[in-house]
């Protein structure tokens, strides 16, 4: 459990981890922004 405790330390990983859950959400959001104009195109 030593390396688990040195990684919640390393900001490397909390910024890596964040950047990463930012790019998912953008990408989460252009996917239900495109599927609600073509659904309303139709």
């Amino acid at each position: 459990m030593d390396i688990l405790q040195s990684f919640f330390n390393d900001p490397v990983f909390w910024f890596s981890f964040g950047g990463l859950a930012i790019v998912l959400g953008i990408c989460g959001f252009y996917i239900y922004f495109f599927m609600k104009n073509i659904a309303e195109n139709n």
